[in-house]
């Protein structure tokens, strides 16, 4: 059920309280322009609002309820559903004076696939393959960590499915001692799946069993007489034990999580040290925007509900600050978790000794943020100074274009802020219908496609920075022009007669050049953003470039038309597999005769006839 009040000038609160009911739910304040200033949840709706225009009020909220326009109301049944609807509000309308996680990627796991020769892996994303999921990691070298332990010593495959079916010898991992070679049939299924399983045990945390299991399978194979199993399954119970003695949290299998949270002059950091299975898996700091939160158990409290609800909470949660609705919170997590999950901020010993070294490490990496936050700010300030702005800029793009000779056309355009690059904002252009190497076409067909959106969504650059000399820079001009854009900074961004970095020209549209020279703050600003440009657009460029390449080079083996090109691509799982297929196992796929096997394989590996192909295809 949803109420909204659309008064148009000044929003009067008290009216609007008269006509809420006492029940559960999540509230909405909109400015005047329809943007969210801000959502809560409530225990009872009536009571809440209220306390925004019965009380005195900070002068943060202060400013907050001076902006309202209107408001919106959604009932629910209960408190806990309303946490949850507050949580996917904020995450979805990112209002202006919620605190905000900033970072709302996936989280990484360990997959362990199904089938009959499991594969072990970093996964991020859906988890909706079949098979075990470990996790989530605080980061991503944290499983990368894990990741290689288990390679070591469990000796299980991470290869794709498609480089893994077309294998007809061992690969370097087995040579190095992190794979048993189960494409060639160098290990058992019984034995492979063995591993799997005491991979697994590991994972979950149940060391001391596979310890126990390990120990007596040793003793077996020493009874036996077969002392290489022996000293393999010895090695391997030592490397546990150290693993086991390496970190260890008391409660020997604490699945944990300790957060610290600092604020100091309207910036934030939350440091997460993360336990699983009695082991330090690593730490992670967080820097959510504040929006003008000065309290870090609001800051902590909104940190809980963003980052846990979207992913398995732990056991155990050791807070650094009491913050509210605690126990709402805790109900709604393990709610989610199936299990109970604690919140604690009294805390003794081994926990009371991490709490401290989370804080220790929130402070230093708040004062390093801030530090490369006040860097920031500085290069923008400069940067007003030299383009004579009336205000630094909040939003920079920069576009650049690449190609080879004309190949596979490229343009890019990198977004960044007050803050540094927005990432999720870049955007590439796959140029088409141009003559090739015409530059000057290519920027303008880029330019023309993102403003073209621009002036239909209202989201325009501060500074608009062009890759490029007068050419470039005139095409950016005439385009904005043509689509009636006002109000951006366009600079273009010429290389130094030497093309060493400092010695870069900003030309103005009104042909004036500016050389701030190597030392300038704002030139090394605009190197940056252009520098990400630049490896954007490469980065892009290559990749259609190969795509393009693989795919003629199939297209043109005389014999094969589109229907042989995807029945060869669908049974080796792409040209990768493809191109690790021997001359035989081409030949097997249905319609390719052996002589057009040999033409595949030769054209693939760049070899000059199919004759000299001949004795290699059991080998591949």
């Amino acid at each position: 059920m949803s109420q909204t009040d659309t008064s148009a000038s000044v929003f009067d609160g008290k009216a609007f309280v008269r006509t809420l009911t006492s029940a559960p739910g999540v509230y909405r304040m909109y400015a005047a322009d329809g943007s969210v200033l801000y959502v809560g949840k409530a225990s009872a709706l009536d009571k809440r609002v209220a306390s925004y225009f019965t009380k005195a009020l900070p002068l943060r909220t202060q400013r907050m309820v001076s902006q309202i326009a209107r408001m919106e109301v959604t009932v629910t049944r209960t408190e806990a559903e309303a946490l949850l609807l507050e949580n996917q509000l904020i995450k979805s309308l990112r209002p202006r004076y919620n605190v905000l996680l900033r970072d709302d990627k996936s989280y990484p796991y360990i997959h362990i696939t199904a089938g009959e020769w499991p594969r072990i892996a970093f996964h991020r994303g859906s988890r909706a393959a079949p098979g075990r999921y470990f996790g989530p990691y605080p980061s991503a070298s944290a499983v990368r960590d894990a990741l290689d332990l288990l390679h070591k010593l469990f000796r299980l495959r991470g290869c794709e499915d498609s480089v893994f079916r077309n294998r007809s010898r061992p690969c370097l991992q087995y040579q190095i001692g992190r794979c048993s070679a189960p494409c060639v049939g160098l290990v058992s299924r019984e034995d492979y799946h063995d591993s799997v399983r005491r991979a697994g045990l590991l994972l979950d945390g149940r060391g001391e069993e596979l310890l126990g299991e390990l120990g007596a399978a040793m003793e077996q194979a020493s009874a036996a007489l077969r002392f290489e199993d022996a000293a393999r399954l010895r090695d391997l119970i030592a490397d546990l034990r150290r693993l086991q003695a390496r970190q260890y949290v008391e409660g020997g299998q604490a699945e944990m999580d300790v957060l610290a949270c600092v604020v100091e002059q309207g910036s934030a950091c939350v440091l997460l040290l993360c336990f699983r299975n009695g082991m330090n898996l690593g730490t992670r700091a967080f820097f959510p925007r504040t929006n003008g939160a000065d309290a870090p158990e609001e800051v902590l409290g909104a940190f809980l509900s963003q980052y846990y609800l979207a992913q398995r909470p732990p056991r155990e949660i050791v807070l650094s600050h009491a913050v509210p609705d605690a126990e709402l919170l805790a109900a709604a997590l393990s709610e989610q978790a199936g299990r109970r999950v604690e919140l604690k901020t009294a805390v003794r010993g081994e926990r009371a000794r991490y709490l401290d070294l989370a804080m220790r490490n929130a402070q230093l990496a708040l004062a390093t943020e801030r530090q490369s936050s006040a860097n920031q700010r500085a290069r923008l300030d400069a940067l007003q100074a030299l383009l004579g702005l009336e205000s630094p800029p909040g939003r920079l793009e920069c576009f650049d274009i690449s190609h080879t000779l004309g190949e596979a056309t490229v343009a890019s355009c990198v977004v960044f802020d007050g803050e540094g690059p927005v990432r999720g904002q870049y955007r590439r252009y796959n140029i088409v219908g141009i003559t090739p190497g015409d530059d000057y076409a290519a920027m303008r067909q880029a330019l023309e496609r993102r403003f073209r959106r621009a002036a239909e969504e209202g989201v325009l650059p501060d500074v608009l920075l062009i890759d490029g000399g007068r050419g470039q820079l005139a095409q950016a001009r005439d385009v904005l022009d043509e689509l009636g854009v006002r109000g951006v900074e366009l600079v273009g961004v010429a290389k130094g007669e030497a093309r060493r970095p400092g010695e870069e020209t900003l030309i103005r549209p009104d042909g004036s050049e500016l050389r701030p020279g190597g030392g300038s703050p704002a030139l090394q600003l605009v190197q940056q953003i252009r520098d990400e440009a630049h490896r954007f657009a490469i980065t892009g460029h290559r990749g259609k470039r190969q795509k393009l390449r693989e795919t003629s080079r199939l297209e043109d083996i005389p014999g094969i038309g589109p229907r042989r090109r995807a029945k060869l691509l669908k049974h080796f799982g792409g040209l990768a597999g493809l191109r690790a297929a021997g001359v035989e196992e081409i030949a097997r796929v249905d319609g390719v005769n052996a002589a057009l096997a040999e033409r595949i394989y030769a054209a693939l590996h760049g070899l000059d006839s199919p004759g000299a192909t001949a004795g290699q295809g059991g080998t591949r």
